[in-house]
């Protein structure tokens, strides 16, 4: 099953990189997934909702016109460009980060917080939990208050985010997205909620799922 991803902002060849090497070490066996960068124009990182919204333009743009392949995803655990509804994007199934990740967790029986290093990302994150339809199971994102360049700093993204662990699971919530696709969390101490890594949990969704299903002959997409 081949997967072409883009990235929400535009990151650059060596960001593009490490991102990739992130999805090869955790694509389950018959997955690939393939990345690419935004467009030039896009924005460098999403701190307000203007960004967010133009991402999700340049997004669906970039989707609808990529290469052949069994399906697209938005590399960004707010599914920018996917559409809510299940529906596929220019005839191919639209897959996302946020849908694979929190509708498993929620079926699994989870109260499900996330965290989010901005409030722009927090709100977008609340609005497509609620389009998705899984409010009743959610709690609510914790703003974590860290920049983009915080992304690749796992220890530090770690610390930060331990405060808002220990308070998820002081009001029940047993799983916690983490916010952001490109992040690597390290190993935390015993007794705090799951955190749930959308490529990791995803992927590994996916792969449980045999992949993306092949169009139905006679069907139309």
């Amino acid at each position: 099953m081949l997967v072409h991803a883009v990235t929400p902002i535009t990151v650059g060849p060596d960001e593009v990189a490490r991102r990739q090497a992130r999805y090869d070490s955790l694509a389950p066996a018959g997955v690939q997934v393939v990345l690419s960068d935004l467009d030039p124009d896009g924005p460098r990182a999403l701190e307000s909702v203007a960004d967010v919204r133009h991402s999700e333009t340049l997004v669906a743009e970039a989707l609808s016109a990529a290469p052949d392949c069994d399906a697209v995803l938005p590399d960004c655990v707010l599914d920018p460009a996917v559409p809510a509804d299940g529906s596929p994007l220019a005839g191919r199934p639209a897959l996302g980060l946020l849908r694979l990740t929190v509708g498993a967790a929620v079926a699994a029986g989870h109260r499900i917080g996330a965290v989010a290093r901005n409030p722009a990302i927090a709100a977008e994150l609340r609005d497509r939990i609620t389009a998705y339809g899984w409010s009743a199971a959610f709690h609510e994102v914790a703003v974590l208050d860290l920049q983009l360049t915080d992304i690749d700093d796992a220890v530090r993204w770690a610390e930060v985010m331990r405060p808002a662990l220990l308070a998820a699971r002081a009001a029940g919530v047993t799983a916690v997205v983490n916010g952001c696709s490109a992040v690597e969390v390290g190993e935390l101490e015993p007794g705090l909620p799951l955190v749930l890594d959308p490529i990791r949990t995803g992927l590994g969704v996916l792969g449980a799922l045999g992949g993306a299903p092949s169009p139905v002959p006679g069907v139309p997409a």
